[in-house]
């Protein structure tokens, strides 16, 4: 049976594109024109089997629809579709649960990519059982927090090693992660947080945000996502450096707080 993806989004000739993209891929596509269509069109969310969720559209944004799906079914697999694609906003769909983040403009391989990638996490996953823990040691009960994860279009899941219970100390200008490939295997990655890079940050933004602020946690992630959707594969040695900072970016960095 074809699966079923629920498209939300006021955009009409982006759900246009989306719908025929994803009908020619074989898959079943609804569409409901803004987060309060989407809601009743979603109901219990037994009918769905993804998600396709704009950011901003009016009355009820992305974030705030998210939230209450999750609060119907905490597993329902949601892409977070916007054209502002800023480091905060994807960090505060990623902690309600989205299972992806795609940019605007996209083109038919990066929807199919993302939809593929969320049926192979939900797939992946018992539905009465959280994720195994990546080292594949006894269940360790030391949070209840829920497991926040990413997983790029191509398939590659990150994970921060403090969610998994490892609490081995990092060094200030680095930051460790689990990379899960498509096939399975685990490998730990240090990403590397440059010391000019941190200088440029400061001079443009006229603030510092030394290499323990969460912010570079973040751009560290994102860092090492964009390197395994380009390259496909983990970083030699698994280490990789942090370099390049774009302006969306500085743009957070001028505002950012940490906790």
């Amino acid at each position: 049976m074809s699966k079923r993806i629920l498209l939300i989004d006021d955009e009409e000739h982006i759900r246009r594109m989306v719908r025929l993209t994803l009908e020619t891929a074989g898959y079943e596509v609804s569409e409901a024109g803004d987060g309060e269509a989407g809601l009743a069109a979603y109901g219990d969310g037994t009918s769905w089997d993804v998600v396709l969720l704009d950011q901003k559209m009016p009355g009820l944004d992305g974030l705030e629809v998210l939230r209450q799906i999750k609060a119907r079914d905490a597993g329902a697999p949601v892409i977070m579709v916007t054209a502002f694609a800023l480091i905060e906003l994807a960090v505060d769909a990623m902690k309600l649960g989205a299972t992806d983040f795609v940019r605007k403009p996209m083109t038919p391989e990066i929807v199919r990519g993302a939809v593929t990638a969320a049926l192979q996490q939900a797939a992946a996953r018992h539905p009465s059982q959280p994720p195994a823990p990546l080292n594949a040691a006894p269940a360790i009960a030391a949070s209840n927090r829920p497991l926040i994860e990413t997983v790029t279009l191509n398939g590659f899941r990150l994970l921060r090693p403090s969610d998994v219970g490892d609490q081995t100390p990092e060094q200030p200008g680095e930051r460790r992660f689990i990379v899960v490939s498509p096939s399975g295997r685990r490998q730990e990655v240090i990403v590397e947080i440059n010391a000019e890079t941190v200088g440029y940050v400061e001079r443009t933004t006229r603030r510092r945000l030394p290499p323990e602020s969460s912010f570079w946690t973040v751009h560290a992630e994102n860092t090492l996502a964009a390197y395994l959707w380009n390259e496909r594969r983990t970083p030699p040695g698994g280490w990789l450096q942090m370099k390049d900072v774009g302006r969306d970016d500085l743009e957070t960095a001028a505002r950012w707080k940490d906790d």
